[in-house]
């Protein structure tokens, strides 16, 4: 028993960590329906108050991250070697890291929906006001979240010399006995939820196109616990390689096929539409930028929208922001915060507006061109696969989406192993492999108890089930991130 203390003061952060996530899948399995309902009545509570404070927070973010980048601490370099990966490999693990499995799961759904249900009232066609609001969940406030937290931990790593955790990149934090502990253990059980959600939506979507192309009902529990395990696994050996030997090229090839399939719709379809949205929503985005922010006048699509959608992304980019953040840090050394941030904020925002552009306005085609539009684009896990039905070479595309879905699933959760072993294991760069099988075996477990709980009630699927949890879960990390932008700015600006 005493050896027991001795190990749990040695490393409180790691015991404490693993033990509150196996309380809270056990609790999960045990006690679903209850669980459900704490979580539904929850997520309107935090609606109803907090909402407004989750768009300011976006909206801070990124002003933040634009005045560092532009003024005089732009200049500051992480480290003092060279960049240690090359300018591709780095933009294609940040992309892998950050986005990954969701920019196939909404590729279709999220467009066609805007589409048909405009949440803006202007004058701008209801083609781009779909692209323009897509744009604006998984544009710049997105990678804002996750750059302010690469730029603390970058900052803290390669300027201060202190540790990955997040608590020592925040000095003030120690002056309290056990306020770091408690940011740490924060940041990681947001990490855990966060990840374990994109998991439970990846491979439901994985589950939905196998089902799709074998013409079978979708939604089978048994498939999508047995994909998740298998993504688990894959995602635990790429972790126990390393960052230079798996998560690198994992990360490489998720990219090329990635823009291999954009393509590939883009000359099937209508080129010059393509372009023509891509332009129009994306000048629309950025002059309309504050307002979308703030949902001012016009464009506040209303409460309940905002509920199933803004806040529901704001809380799953948050959600990410931790080890994301880290990670991107881990991989940035050598390079200056002007460039990290510009990287952060423009290359990717500005991918995934292209690639919604592509198949955004191709399905708005397709729906033209039906005779009756029945909802065949509605469900978010099979819309993907009955969009490439309508185009050459369906089966070869929907097999090339599912191995896609596979690879980026194991990025991310590879990339988040990595980075849970590095606070587990004192915030060494290159943590030891028996963390990362242990907590591979954790986000394991938990992802599957969040399946289970996806499945709870006839009405609900995993997607309803994280929109309520995650709006919840990320509330106190939205509000410790507000901390950290306070301390973060006030830092810079007493160098001034």
């Amino acid at each position: 028993m005493n050896n027991f203390r001795n190990k749990i003061k040695q490393n409180p952060l790691f015991y404490f960590s693993t033990g509150v996530l196996l309380i809270f899948s056990l609790f999960i399995f045990f006690f679903t329906e209850e669980f459900y309902e704490v979580i539904e009545s929850g997520s309107i509570w935090v609606r109803e108050i907090f909402g407004g404070f989750y768009l300011w927070l976006g909206l801070i973010c990124v002003v933040f991250l634009l005045f560092i980048a532009f003024s005089k601490f732009g200049k500051i370099r992480l480290g003092n070697s060279p960049p240690e990966f090359d300018r591709l490999s780095w933009i294609a693990m940040l992309y892998s890291a950050g986005m990954g499995a969701g920019i196939l799961l909404r590729a279709v759904q999220e467009p066609v929906y805007m589409y048909l249900n405009p949440p803006l009232s202007t004058s701008s066609s209801n083609e781009v006001i779909a692209l323009e609001y897509t744009f604006y969940q998984w544009g710049f406030t997105a990678w804002a979240f996750y750059g302010v937290f690469a730029i603390v931990i970058g900052y803290s790593i390669f300027v201060e010399k202190a540790d990955v955790r997040l608590s020592s990149g925040l000095t003030n934090s120690r002056k309290l006995p056990f306020l770091p502990l408690l940011i740490d253990l924060l940041t990681i059980l947001t990490t855990v939820f966060g990840l374990v959600a994109a998991i439970a939506l990846g491979t439901t979507q994985i589950e939905g196109g196998l089902s799709h192309l074998l013409q079978k009902p979708a939604g089978e529990l048994a498939p999508v616990l047995g994909i998740v395990f298998l993504v688990c696994l894959l995602a635990f050996f790429s972790a126990w390689a390393g960052v230079q030997k798996g998560i690198r090229r994992i990360s490489n090839l998720n990219i090329y096929t990635t823009v291999i399939l954009m393509l590939f719709v883009l000359f099937s379809s209508n080129i010059l539409a393509i372009f023509s949205n891509f332009f129009q929503s994306l000048y629309h985005y950025v002059v309309d930028f504050i307002p979308l922010s703030l949902a001012l006048g016009d464009y506040n699509p209303g409460k309940q929208f905002l509920t199933d959608w803004t806040y529901y992304y704001w809380a799953f980019w948050l959600a990410w922001a931790p080890f994301t953040g880290i990670f991107i840090a881990r991989i940035s050394k050598g390079r200056s915060l002007r460039e990290m941030i510009i990287g952060i904020l423009l290359v990717p925002s500005l991918g995934s507006f292209f690639w919604f552009s592509v198949f955004g306005t191709s399905a708005f085609h397709i729906i033209e061109g039906m005779n009756t539009y029945n909802g065949e684009f509605s469900n978010v896990f099979t819309s993907m696969f009955v969009f490439f039905e309508n185009l050459p070479f369906s089966g070869i595309s929907s097999v090339v989406v599912i191995l896609l879905l596979m690879s980026f699933l194991v990025t991310s959760v590879d990339s988040a192993i990595f980075v849970l072993s590095m606070f587990s294991d004192k915030g060494k760069e290159e943590p030891k492999k028996k963390f990362r099988l242990i907590w591979a075996i954790l986000i394991l477990i938990f992802s599957e108890a969040i399946i289970v709980l996806g499945n709870i009630k006839p009405e609900s699927d995993v997607l309803t089930a994280m929109q309520k949890f995650l709006i919840i879960s990320s509330l106190p990390f939205a509000i410790f991130t507000a901390g950290i932008l306070a301390i973060t700015a006030n830092k810079f600006l007493r160098n001034i």
